[in-house]
Parts: C-alpha cells; structure tokens; sequence
C-alpha cells in the first residue's frame, strides 16, 4: 500500500510490530476488515480478506470530543471499485454517529491520488481546509 500511493518502501519488521501493537491496544488503533464470501461445498462459505482499514482517535479540547482517523486503508486490487471501501466507511460512520462525543471522521490522502479523492468525496467527505505539516524523526528500523 505504501509503495502504491507514496512510493515508500516499508521494513516489514516494523511493520508487523507496529500491527501487533495497534491489535493489542484498541487505544492504539482499532481494525476493521472486509470479506468476500467464497462458496464452499453445499451451503458453506469461506471468507476471504478483501479490504482493511485502521482508526484512531484524536482528542479536540477546543470541540469537546473526538476526531475518528481512518488510515491505512486497503482494497485488494481484485476487488477495487466494487464498494469495498465504501462498506467499511459506512460501517465505521455508523460507529462513530452512534457515539455522541465523537465530531466526525478524517482522513488524509495523497494530493496525486485522484481516484481515492473522488471515492472519498462521493461518501460526503469534503477538504477540511487544512496542510498536513510533519517533522519526522528518523529513527532506525525494529
């Protein structure tokens, strides 16, 4: 996913770890996951992972509530432009409507990326008005 939309290459170590700790912590991150239902034999179905998803949370003083942070988002190139995302954005919208603290859902998106930019505003997401600004450390892998 990295490479896709930002031509990074990830330490798979790190990556795994940071999962496992976001898994372990639901303060850390939460993770929702869709299927595709594949036929078994007679009536049974398997599911198969087809998309995914991360949450976090961010805490507005100046609101009184919470900020809902979708990131990390994943459709397998097989199930692309097949509603994937926009199941596991209205499940998570859902969530969050139905928790009264909760002021909304973001997401941050490579300016280049006009396919995500046209899914994301087609679900009702709109530009915030906002630069993301970052100073990132480099820090050594693991």
């Amino acid at each position: 996913m990295a490479w896709e939309t930002e031509h990074k290459r990830l330490d798979p170590g790190t990556v795994l770890a940071g999962v496992a700790a976001g898994i372990a912590d639901p303060l850390k991150a939460r993770y929702y996951v869709a299927m595709h239902d594949l036929p078994l034999a007679g009536r049974e179905t398997v599911g198969q992972p087809v998309g995914t998803l991360m949450l976090t949370t961010e805490w507005s003083d100046w609101r009184n509530g919470w900020w809902w942070w979708i990131q990390s988002v994943y459709v397998d190139p097989g199930h692309r432009r097949q509603g994937v995302f926009a199941a596991l954005y209205r499940h998570v919208r859902e969530q969050a409507l139905a928790v009264p603290d909760v002021l909304g859902l973001r997401l941050y998106v490579e300016q280049d990326n006009k396919a995500a930019l046209r899914t994301y505003e087609a679900l009702g997401m709109r530009d915030a008005g906002y630069r993301l600004l970052a100073e990132t450390f480099e820090r050594p892998a693991g």
